[in-house]
């Protein structure tokens, strides 16, 4: 019987599709519950699709989970993850994909969880929550400043200020703590074609700020799936570039870090985590990673098969052949910006996926129709061999 993968999110991000295919191509049947608009509904690798509602996402994730009858749930963005917590008759059954959820309370917020990796010895800057703006001066002098400021519950870069002086400091909590005005959210909501914003609008609620020491150096990322507190497979990255200030990262460099795999084994042991999770860093001018932000969900490089292959691992099965063996890596979409690249850099582009390519990517791409030969083959199973290593 073939294991089945249930995706679930909440933007439009390209992540999510790229898994899809990783699992297909693995002999998985992959469903996936996203919102409309999205470029899964162009992936050939999907085997059905339930439509994500902004206004009613618990239930539309609850529907989704009760008629794909998943072996294993993928949350690919931040709050998928937070709607499948909220799932509480789902517990029994969410278990297996994320493991003990009573965990996630601390992983979902920035200063705790960053407490609990200085527990385990993981090197990381100290992480305050700021529990209201009188408080500001005594944990500033805590961290020092320069220092940067976090809100919990946000995601691709945004909820994120540096700040150098107190007077910046109160400005950012107050840009980071206070909810928009609800006609700003309803302004976004029709800009943005984004109808979450109109959620924000009928339910504002102030945000938890942090405040954390600031790492001066290079940003790096570890990826891995993990069972029952074990790590199956890692993947680590040197971040060379990324989208604005604190946006996701558009080239990557492959990179061997005992301490980034030995920070992934200890947080996956201390939470007894199953599935795919990503760690943030900041390696410093001598090249020690600094444990910045926990991710327990899947990131964007997740269906890569490089030294591990992810996606196989948390299935059981034999993992693909290595993608490419060039060291840096050109992500996707994010490589169409990118300008002209060196011939040594690996493009992540979905080849093997035309509908996905094509809704991503439009005329940027100026070989797209060297895909069409692709769309003969229907489905993975009636498609070229798979190559994968021996088991």
């Amino acid at each position: 019987m073939r294991t089945k993968i249930l995706l679930v999110t909440t933007v439009q991000w390209p992540s999510a599709a790229r898994l899809a295919g990783a699992f297909a191509n693995l002999g998985a049947e992959v469903a996936a519950v996203f919102p409309r608009g999205h470029m899964l509904a162009s992936s050939r690798y999907l085997s059905a699709g339930y439509t994500y509602k902004a206004l009613d996402g618990a239930r539309s994730v609850a529907a989704a989970i009760i008629a794909a009858e998943p072996d294993h749930i993928i949350p690919c963005d931040d709050r998928a993850l937070l709607l499948l917590l909220s799932l509480k008759p789902f517990a029994a059954l969410l278990q297996p994909s994320l493991g003990p959820l009573e965990g996630y309370a601390t992983l979902v917020a920035r200063a705790p969880s960053i407490a609990a990796a200085r527990q385990e010895g993981i090197v990381a800057p100290l992480t305050l929550a700021v529990p209201d703006r009188t408080a500001l001066p005594q944990l500033l002098s805590e961290v020092g400043l320069p220092c940067v400021m976090k809100s919990d519950a946000s995601w691709g870069g945004e909820g994120v200020r540096f700040v150098a002086s107190l007077a910046e400091a109160e400005r950012a909590f107050s840009a980071l703590n206070t909810p928009p005005p609800r006609w700003r959210s309803v302004a976004r909501a029709i800009l943005r074609k984004d109808s979450h914003f109109l959620h924000a609008a009928r339910h504002p609620h102030p945000a938890q700020v942090n405040v954390q020491a600031l790492v001066e150096g290079k940003p790096a990322t570890t990826v891995f799936a993990a069972r029952n507190g074990k790590v199956l497979g890692a993947l680590h990255m040197d971040v060379e570039s990324w989208k604005g200030g604190t946006g996701p990262a558009s080239l990557m460099s492959r990179l061997r870090c005992s301490a980034m795999d030995e920070a992934a084994k200890k947080i996956a042991a201390r939470f007894s985590l199953s599935g795919l999770h990503g760690l943030d860093f900041m390696r410093d001018r001598d090249g020690v990673p600094h444990l910045i932000e926990i991710n327990p969900r899947a990131t964007q490089i997740c269906h890569l098969p490089l030294e591990a292959d992810l996606p196989a691992c948390l299935m059981g099965v034999p993992e693909r052949l290595p993608v490419t063996s060039a060291r840096q890596i050109a992500l996707f979409p994010q490589l169409l910006t990118a300008g002209t690249l060196p011939p040594a850099v690996f493009r992540d582009v979905p080849w093997d996926d035309p509908g996905v390519l094509n809704a991503t990517a439009g005329d940027s791409m100026p070989d797209v129709g060297t895909t069409a030969f692709i769309e003969l083959f229907g489905r993975p199973d009636d498609g070229p061999p798979i190559l994968r290593r021996r088991a």
